[in-house]
C-alpha cells in the first residue's frame, strides 16, 4: 500500500463536505430569519398557549396571638378539589369506567351529605364534557379530608395520570372560636381579604407580599419556575388575655340572660400600660342567644349618663370654683331647671334634700351635680367644655380599630351678635349629667383609667409587638396622651369619692370583701332620635366604670348594658358584672400552699378520673402518691392505656378496662372531657359536650357498633 498523499483526490472531497456544511448553515440562518419575521405571530401564539407568565404565589398570612402567645387567629391550608378528565388518556378513561362506582361510594362516605348516586351523576356530567377543572365538592376542605379523597381509586394517581388536582388556600382559623371575635377580626373567605377588627387594621403586616412564578409546559407537563419568592406575613401579639377575656364574656352573658338585656359591653384595661386585656361585645340575636355582631365598645356613640358626672365634678374642683365643703339643695327629688323638670332616681321617695358635693356622686344625684355645674358655668359654658377637653374625656383616642368613634361633646358657639347658635339654657345642666353628649365606652374607661393611674392618661393599646420568625421586629410602646389630667389635689379627692361610691353609695354591688373597689354607676335613658326618650318602651343604658384594687390600682373596667323597660339599675346590674370580673381576675393571682388545706380530717390521696391510666400513673408517681396497678407501660412511649381509677386511704388503684375493638363504642363514663373526646374521635365518632367535670352520661351505649358519621353526646357533671 502506498503512503503517498493523493492531493488531487482528497482536496475535492474536503471541499465538497465544506460546501454542504456551509449550505446547511445558510439554510438554518434563513429558517431562523423566516420564523422570526414571517412566522413570528404564529409561534408567539403557540408559546403563549404553553406558558403563563407572572402567576401569583400567595404568602402565608401571619398569626394573631394573645399576650401569652396563644393562637387566636392563624392560617391553615384548605383545598378545593377538582378533576381533569382529559389527563391520562384512554388508559385512565378505562380505569375510570371500571372504578367510578367505588369512587362515588367512597366520596359519599367522606361527604355523607351527598349520596353516591348524586356524586356519580355529577361526575359523569363532567366526564361527558371532558372538563379539565370539574369541581368534585363545592366547598373547601381541610387537609385531613383532602388526604382521604386522595386515597380513592384514580384519585391516588399523579395529577398527569389520574387528573385529580387541588387549589390550595390559606384559611383563617380561630382556636378559641368567637372569643373577642369583633376585635380580633374576620376574613372574607372567598376573597381572602380582611373584613374587620385587627385583621383589617393590621392587614398590611399580616398579609405579607405576593410572590411570582412562570408556568411552562414541557413534554406535556407544566413546570413552575419561581421568579420571586413570596414573603410570609408577620405575627402580631395582642394585649388580650384569654383567661380574662373568657371570664368577662361569661360574666356579661350570664347577666344579660338574667335581666333580658339587648346589648352588653365589657372592657378590662391594665392601668399603667393601657393594655386591653379583654373586650366583649354581645348583642341578642334572633334565636335569643348572644353573639358578637358589632364592636360596640369602640363605636357606640350613646349618652353615657351618670358615669359622666365624675368628669363634671372633676372640672369644677380643678378650676377651683368649689371644694368638697360645698352643699347643694336638691329638694324633694324634682327641680325646675329653666322650665324643664330634673329628677333624682329617688324622687318618689322624697329626694335627698341638702347634700354635700361628694355625696352628689355617692348617690348619683342628677339635681346636685347639674346645679353645681350650672351655678358656676352657666354664664361661661365654654369654660366647662374646655375643662372637659383638659381632663381628656373629649379626646379622640385614634384607636387602631376600623369604625372606632371619637367622643362628641359640642363646644358652645356664638354668632356675630354674641348669641349662642347651638346652645340653650338647659344644655349645660343636662350635659353635666351625661346627656346631650355622645361618648363611646372605651373613651369613658380611658378617663377612669387615668384617675387610677395617678392622673396620667394613656392610649388604649391593642397590639404590643410584631414578630417575624420568632424575632420582634416592631414594638408598640405605651403612649401617654396627657401626663396630668388634673391637679394632684383634685385627683386625690376624686379617688376618695369614687371609693366611697362603692363602699357607702350606690355602687356597693360592684365592691368586694377581699379588696377595695372604686368607681361610678350610671343609669341613663337612651334617646330614640326624633322620637325622643319615651316613645313606647323606654330603653336604658346601665353602666359601671371603675378600677381595682383601689389602694393599688392594677385594672380598670367598664360594663355597659342596654335593656328595655324597668327594672334598670347600673349599680345593681352592670355592677354585678364588674364584681364578677374583678373577683375572677384577682382570684387568678391567689396561690395557696397545699399544706394549708390539710387537717386531721383531710386525705392527701387525690380523686382521679377514669381515662388514660398511664398518664394518671405518671402524674401520681411524681406527686409521691402510691398506685396499685396490674398492667405494664410507660408514659414516655406515648400510647394511651384506657382504664378506671379508684382510691383507698393510702393509694390509688388503676385498672385496665374496656374493649380494644375499634368498631365498638367504648365506655367513657367517669372520664374527663379530654380523654373521652380523644377515645371516641379516634374511632371515628363525632362528639358533642355539655356541662363541666367528668362524663356522667353518653348517648351511644358501650358495645354499640359504630356507624359512619355517628354523633355521641356527652353530659358532664361534677
Amino acid at each position: 500500500m502506498s503512503n503517498k498523499f493523493d492531493r488531487k483526490k482528497i482536496i475535492p472531497r474536503f471541499k465538497a463536505i465544506a460546501y454542504v456544511m456551509a449550505g446547511i448553515a445558510l439554510l438554518i440562518q434563513f429558517r431562523i430569519f423566516y420564523i422570526g419575521t414571517a412566522k413570528r405571530d404564529y409561534w408567539t401564539q403557540v408559546a403563549n398557549r404553553l406558558k403563563k407568565d407572572s402567576l401569583d404565589i400567595p404568602p402565608v398570612r401571619g398569626n394573631i396571638l394573645s399576650i401569652d402567645g396563644q393562637l387566636m387567629a392563624g392560617s391553615l391550608p384548605e383545598f378545593k378539589l377538582y378533576m381533569d378528565f382529559k389527563a391520562g388518556g384512554e388508559k385512565k378513561d378505562s380505569l375510570w369506567r371500571e372504578k367510578v362506582d367505588s369512587i362515588c361510594y367512597g366520596l359519599h362516605k367522606i361527604f355523607p351529605e351527598k349520596s353516591a348516586q348524586e356524586f356519580k351523576r355529577d361526575l359523569e356530567q363532567g366526564h361527558e364534557k371532558m372538563s379539565q377543572n370539574w369541581p368534585i365538592w363545592g366547598r373547601r376542605v381541610s387537609y385531613a379530608i383532602y388526604s382521604e379523597v386522595k386515597k380513592l381509586p384514580v384519585f391516588n394517581l399523579s395529577p398527569n395520570r389520574g387528573g385529580f388536582h387541588v387549589e390550595q388556600f390559606n384559611a383563617r382559623q380561630r382556636p378559641f372560636g368567637t372569643l373577642a371575635w369583633r376585635t380580633i377580626g374576620d376574613m372574607f373567605g372567598a376573597k381572602d381579604s380582611a373584613r374587620c377588627g385587627l385583621e383589617l387594621s393590621f392587614d398590611s403586616i399580616l398579609r405579607g407580599k405576593v410572590g411570582k412564578k412562570n408556568r411552562q409546559k414541557i413534554m406535556d407537563k407544566y413546570q413552575d419556575i419561581t421568579i420571586l419568592d413570596p414573603i410570609n406575613g408577620s405575627d402580631i401579639v395582642t394585649t388580650i388575655d384569654v383567661k380574662i377575656q373568657d371570664l368577662a364574656e361569661r360574666a356579661l352573658i350570664e347577666e344579660l340572660k338574667k335581666i333580658g338585656g339587648n346589648v352588653g359591653v365589657a372592657i378590662v384595661m391594665e392601668v399603667q400600660t393601657g393594655d386591653i386585656k379583654a373586650i366583649v361585645n354581645m348583642t341578642k340575636n334572633a334565636s335569643g342567644g348572644y353573639s358578637e355582631q358589632k364592636n360596640n365598645a369602640v363605636s357606640d356613640l350613646l349618652e353615657p349618663g351618670s358615669v359622666f358626672k365624675t368628669a363634671s365634678i372633676m372640672v369644677a374642683l380643678d378650676d377651683g370654683v368649689c371644694d368638697t365643703t360645698l352643699t347643694i339643695e336638691t329638694g324633694s327629688g324634682i327641680w325646675d331647671m329653666y322650665g324643664a323638670k330634673m329628677r333624682d332616681h329617688n324622687w318618689h321617695r322624697g329626694g335627698y334634700g341638702t347634700i354635700s358635693l361628694p355625696r352628689t356622686l355617692e348617690v348619683s344625684s342628677n339635681i346636685g351635680v347639674s346645679r353645681i355645674i350650672d351655678k358656676f358655668y352657666s354664664k361661661n359654658p365654654e369654660k366647662y367644655v374646655e375643662g372637659l377637653e383638659r381632663i381628656g374625656i373629649r379626646t379622640d383616642l385614634q384607636l387602631p380599630i376600623v369604625g372606632a368613634a371619637a367622643p362628641r361633646i359640642r363646644m358652645p358657639q356664638k354668632n356675630s351678635h354674641g348669641q349662642y347658635t347651638n346652645w340653650s339654657k338647659t344644655a349645660l345642666p343636662w350635659m353635666s349629667i351625661g346627656y346631650e353628649t355622645q361618648v363611646p365606652p372605651i373613651s369613658t374607661l380611658t378617663f377612669y383609667n387615668a384617675i387610677a393611674n395617678g392622673g396620667t392618661m394613656v392610649r388604649p393599646r391593642f397590639v404590643k409587638e410584631v414578630v417575624k420568625d420568632g424575632q420582634v421586629i416592631k414594638e408598640y410602646p405605651v403612649e401617654v396622651i396627657k401626663p396630668h389630667i388634673c391637679k394632684q389635689k383634685t385627683l386625690d379627692i376624686m379617688q376618695t369619692i369614687l371609693e366611697h361610691v362603692v363602699s357607702q353609695g350606690l355602687g356597693k354591688t360592684a365592691g368586694s370583701k377581699l379588696f377595695k373597689v372604686a368607681g361610678k354607676t350610671g343609669t341613663a335613658q337612651i334617646s330614640k332620635g326624633a322620637s325622643g326618650y319615651k316613645s313606647g318602651a323606654v330603653n336604658y343604658l346601665l353602666s359601671f366604670a371603675g378600677y381595682f384594687p383601689a389602694d393599688a390600682p392594677r385594672y380598670s373596667c367598664i360594663v355597659c348594658i342596654q335593656k328595655s323597660g324597668l327594672p334598670a339599675s347600673g349599680g345593681t346590674m352592670s355592677g354585678a358584672v364588674f364584681h364578677a370580673i374583678a373577683e375572677g381576675i384577682m382570684a387568678q393571682d391567689v396561690k395557696l400552699d397545699v399544706n394549708d388545706a390539710q387537717d386531721s380530717l383531710s386525705t392527701p390521696i387525690p380523686d382521679v378520673k377514669n381515662g388514660n391510666i398511664i398518664a394518671a400513673d405518671y402524674v401520681l408517681s411524681h406527686l409521691g402518691v402510691n398506685t396499685n396497678k396490674s398492667w405494664h407501660g410507660n408514659f414516655s412511649e406515648g400510647n394511651p392505656l384506657w382504664g378506671v381509677a379508684s382510691k383507698t386511704k393510702s393509694q390509688v388503684k388503676l385498672s385496665k378496662s374496656g374493649s380494644s375493638n375499634s368498631d365498638l363504642v367504648p365506655n367513657v363514663i367517669g372520664m374527663g372531657a379530654r380523654d373521652a373526646v380523644y377515645l371516641l374521635e379516634s374511632r371515628g365518632i363525632k362528639v358533642k359536650i355539655a356541662g363541666r367535670g367528668k362524663v356522667i352520661e353518653q348517648s351511644l351505649p358501650e358495645g354499640h357498633i359504630i356507624q359512619k358519621g355517628e354523633v355521641c353526646s356527652l353530659k358532664l357533671g361534677i
